[in-house]
């Protein structure tokens, strides 16, 4: 397997140019790619475990070590999806069918969900369900916890039925974007869902549009205090 420094945007990596470059410098000459890999698969793993309160001491390896190999178990699924899509389109153009195409991307969401429920299952033997919320958030940005934050804001006069089901909603899309190969479709996953979240709002009767302008002349007014 070809460890790249592509390969860690697929594993769910905001990777900037400075990022790049500091990887690039911190790489001993010695170090193979797989070696690199491991490594900030595993400093990222870290980051995301000094994010869990309360943790014992004794767990926190164990732990990093899970959210590390998941990592790693993700890009090797998503690098599979890509290879036989790539060996796809070397066939010949009647071969080529949409529902060959489907039939690989009904396989790889197969194994993501099977992936998906063995992940939690090992965490839970280590962390609460609340613990466990928190490396879901970790691995997703804390997208869901900044959106509900951002809805609330937004929407001081949201009924408790309006913020359980935008809580829902943002709950199932963080399970999928847990299992997205990059940050672009990480925040994909949110977008889809907020949009869900926008039009069930607007049914309701509420104007989202002139929502987010009077929430944005609101936060103007306040920062200008």
């Amino acid at each position: 397997m070809s460890y790249t420094l592509h390969r860690l945007l697929l594993a769910g990596f905001v990777v900037t140019a400075p990022f790049l470059h500091a990887a690039a410098q911190s790489t001993a000459p010695s170090e193979t790619p797989e070696a690199a890999y491991t490594r900030v698969v595993t400093e990222r793993a870290a980051k995301i475990v000094a994010t869990i309160q309360p943790l014992e001491p004794k767990k926190v390896e164990p732990v990093r070590d899970l959210i590390a190999e998941q990592y790693r178990r993700l890009n090797d699924l998503d690098e599979q999806k890509k290879a036989q899509l790539t060996a796809l389109k070397a066939q010949p153009k009647e071969a080529q069918t949409e529902e060959a195409k489907k039939a690989i991307e009904a396989k790889s969401t197969a194994a993501l969900t099977k992936l998906h429920a063995q992940y939690l299952k090992k965490l839970g033997r280590h962390l609460s369900p609340a613990q466990i919320d928190q490396v879901k958030d970790g691995m997703t940005y804390g997208v869901l916890p900044i959106t509900i934050k951002a809805y609330n804001d937004m929407l001081p006069n949201l009924t408790e039925a309006q913020k359980t089901q935008i809580v829902a909603w943002l709950t199932e899309a963080r399970e999928h974007a847990m299992d997205a190969g990059s940050s672009k479709e990480k925040h994909a996953w949110f977008g889809k869902y907020k949009g869900k979240i926008n039009n069930y709002l607007s049914a309701a009767g509420i104007d989202m549009n002139q929502a987010g302008k009077d929430w944005q002349a609101r936060r103007a007014a306040a920062n200008s205090k």
